[in-house]
C-alpha cells in the first residue's frame, strides 16, 4: 500500500540556507513482532506490534502520526507507510493496512501476515497532529481538558486510521470538546472501524456527529449518498457543518478530495494554520515512488554534482551525474542505505533534511509546513541540485 502521511501546505519551492528549526524526532527501525492481525473488512486488516518496555520510550506519539513498515520481498527491501489507529497506549502500535489495487504489501499483509511475524517498524513521525495540546504515551496528563474546542474531519477510506485515533484520544481527554466526522466510502461493506465509530457515536452522543457518505449506495438522505463533490461539499458546509466556529479540520485520504476541501475551505475564508491534512497519493501516478533508489552509473571523469549530507554524526559524500537529475536521496542512498525514508513520493516528510550549503529545486511538497521551507527544510527525495554542489544535514 503506498500510504503515506503528512498534514502541511502543498507547494513547490527552493532556496538555499536559513536559519536553525526546532529539531523533530527522526525514525530509526526497531524489529517488532506482531501480537494481533483483526480483520476489519473484506480488504483491510487491523495490525497491533508489541513494544517491548526498553522501546516504549522510541515509541511514544502523537494520535495522527504514522509508522514505516520495512520487510524484505522477493529479494527486494520493500517500506510503506501506516497511520497509527488507536489512541496512546504503552506497549503497542497499531496500523490498519488497506489492500491496494496491485499493491505488494498490502495484499501479502492481509493474506499472509501473522502473529508471531516479525518486521522492522520504523518509530513514530509525521506532522499530521492537532495544533492542540493533545496527549502523548508518555505524557498523558499534558492535554488541555479545559479547552472548548470544535474539530472536524473528512476521511475517506482507510483515511479514518489517524482521525480515528486523534477522535477517540480527544473526546476521551476532554469533556468540552465537540468532534464531526464526514466519512465517505463506496459502500457500507468498506467502512473500516464501524463498530468502534458506533461506539464513539454512543458514548458521546452530544459532542461526537458521524455523517457517513457512501458514493455506490443510496442512503436516506440524498446529501449522503453519491461521491463528494463540489456542490455537495457546499450543502455539506451550509446545511450540516459551521464554518465559523471549528477550530481545527483534519482532512484525510486521496488527493482530490483533500485538495476539494482545502479549496473550499480557502474560498469560505477559513485560516489555512487552521487546516491540517494529509494525503494517502499524490494525485500523479505516472511519477514513480521507489523503494531502494533507481540505479546511477557515475562517470567521475564526467560532469557531476557533488552530495554532501550528514547523518547519525557521520558526514557522506557522492557524486551525482547532472544528466541524470537524480535526487538528494536517490544519490545518498547509493553510499548509505539507512538514509531515512518511506514514500519517496514528497508524501510522507520521512527524508526531511536541513540544507546547509548550495542552490536547489524542490518538485513537490506535501508535507513540510511554510515555515520549514523557510528555514531551509526540503524533501531530499524531491530535491535536485541546481549549482555544483549541494550540502544536507539529516541530523537537523
Amino acid at each position: 500500500m503506498t500510504t503515506s502521511t503528512s498534514p502541511a501546505s502543498a507547494s513547490d519551492a527552493s532556496g538555499g540556507t536559513a536559519t536553525d528549526a526546532p529539531a523533530k524526532k527522526r525514525g530509526s527501525f526497531h524489529p517488532l513482532s506482531v501480537a494481533e492481525v483483526r480483520r476489519l473488512t473484506d480488504e483491510a486488516i487491523e495490525v497491533m506490534f508489541a513494544v517491548p518496555e526498553e522501546l516504549q520510550g522510541q515509541y511514544d506519539y502523537v494520535p495522527g502520526q504514522y509508522v514505516a513498515l520495512r520487510t524484505t520481498m522477493e529479494g527486494q527491501e520493500v517500506r510503506r507507510s501506516y497511520s497509527i489507529c488507536a489512541e496512546p497506549r504503552p506497549g503497542e502500535i497499531r496500523v490498519a493496512i488497506k489492500r491496494d489495487i496491485g499493491g505488494l504489501f498490502s495484499n501479502w499483509a492481509n493474506e499472509n501476515l501473522k502473529v508471531g511475524d516479525v518486521l522492522d517498524v520504523m518509530s513514530p513521525t509525521g506532522a499530521f497532529i492537532s495544533k492542540h495540546q493533545m496527549t502523548e504515551i508518555n505524557h498523558p496528563e499534558s492535554i488541555d481538558t479545559d479547552a472548548e474546542d470544535v474539530f472536524v474531519a473528512f476521511a475517506a477510506g482507510s483515511g479514518i486510521t489517524p482521525v480515528i485515533s486523534i477522535a477517540r484520544t480527544v473526546l476521551a481527554a476532554n469533556p468540552n470538546v465537540r468532534f464531526d466526522l464526514v466519512y465517505a466510502n463506496k459502500a457500507a461493506m468498506d467502512v473500516m472501524f464501524v463498530e468502534e465509530l458506533a461506539d464513539l457515536k454512543d458514548k458521546y452522543p452530544a459532542r461526537f456527529a458521524l455523517h457517513h457518505v457512501l458514493s455506490r449506495e443510496q442512503r436516506i438522505s440524498p446529501l449522503l449518498s453519491g461521491r463528494i463533490d463540489a456542490e455537495k461539499l457546499t450543502s455539506l458546509f451550509d446545511d450540516v457543518l459551521r464554518t465559523d466556529d471549528v477550530d481545527e479540520w483534519f482532512l484525510c485520504g486521496p488527493f482530490e478530495l483533500v485538495q476539494l476541501c482545502r479549496d473550499t475551505l480557502a474560498e469560505r475564508g477559513v485560516p489555512a494554520e487552521k487546516i491540517r491534512f494529509e494525503l494517502f497519493t499524490t494525485g500523479e501516478p505516472n511519477k514513480p515512488q521507489g523503494n531502494i533508489g533507481r540505479p546511477v552509473e557515475v562517470d567521475p571523469n564526467a560532469d557531476n554534482f557533488e552530495i554532501n549530507f550528514q547523518l547519525d554524526g557521520l558526514s557522506a559524500q557522492v557524486a551525482s551525474p547532472k544528466h541524470a537529475r537524480e535526487t538528494v536521496l536517490n544519490a545518498a542512498l547509493r553510499v548509505r542505505p539507512d538514509v531515512p525514508f518511506a514514500c519517496a513520493g514528497g508524501v510522507c516528510g520521512t527524508c526531511r533534511a536541513k540544507v546547509v550549503s548550495g542552490t536547489f529545486e524542490m518538485e513537490e511538497n506535501y508535507a513540510l509546513e511554510p515555515e520549514e521551507i523557510e528555514r531551509g527544510y526540503v524533501l531530499t527525495c524531491q530535491t535536485r541540485p541546481t549549482g555544483d554542489e549541494i550540502t544536507v544535514n539529516y541530523d537537523a
